[in-house]
């Protein structure tokens, strides 16, 4: 649930996707990135994702991800300028951080949106916010806490999650189910990022 509404207040408030939106997800096979593909793909954007292997491609495109960029082999950057004749996109969801944010900024159109919600590779460093005026640019740094502030917040943001879960509308991914006896391995393969979607962990 909560990857759902972390993904909810990402595309439907942080940044609203409307129709038609180019939009960049890093991260795409991991438990946020795919359930964020579906939702923006429910609200009509155009998503390009990045992702580290060809079996992480399958699970982004498989969620609905228009464009998968393995950035193990290409500049995702280069990629998105020429795929939008140097357009742009209107956000970027970055999990990532460190690795991602520069080339991130660089692929933003004219008044886009940088969504930095993570730091997976490490923070980002300081940076001088004239950048950002190149192209009228945003930036926010969003955290779940500021989007459930209150209880009907909650309630929304969970009420859309579970009732698309429940229609099918929304696919879950679960990768692996460890005995609980298990968590330091579940926690080895999360920390050494060998996981897709969601890892459970039972009594």
């Amino acid at each position: 649930m909560l990857q759902g509404m972390t993904a909810h207040y990402l595309c439907h408030s942080t940044y609203p996707v409307q129709a038609g939106d180019k939009v960049l997800v890093h991260a795409g096979a991991g438990g946020v990135g795919l359930l964020l593909i579906q939702m923006i793909k429910k609200l009509g954007g155009y998503v390009f994702s990045t992702v580290s292997t060809e079996e992480k491609a399958e699970l982004a495109r498989g969620a609905g991800a228009d464009h998968v960029i393995l950035y193990t082999r290409e500049d995702f950057a280069e990629v998105i300028k020429d795929a939008t004749g140097g357009e742009g996109l209107r956000a970027v969801y970055d999990a990532v951080g460190q690795t991602t944010f520069d080339n991130g900024i660089s692929c933003l159109g004219r008044r886009g949106y940088m969504v930095l919600y993570g730091q997976a590779s490490g923070v980002v460093p300081p940076m001088d916010p004239r950048v950002l005026g190149n192209g009228s640019l945003f930036l926010t740094r969003p955290g779940l806490g500021d989007y459930t502030a209150t209880a009907d917040e909650l309630r929304q943001r969970a009420g859309d999650v579970l009732g698309w879960v429940q229609s099918g509308e929304l696919k879950l991914r679960v990768e692996h189910i460890f005995p609980l006896a298990e968590a330091s391995e579940a926690h080895r393969q999360l920390a050494g990022r060998a996981t897709t979607g969601k890892l459970l962990l039972i009594p």
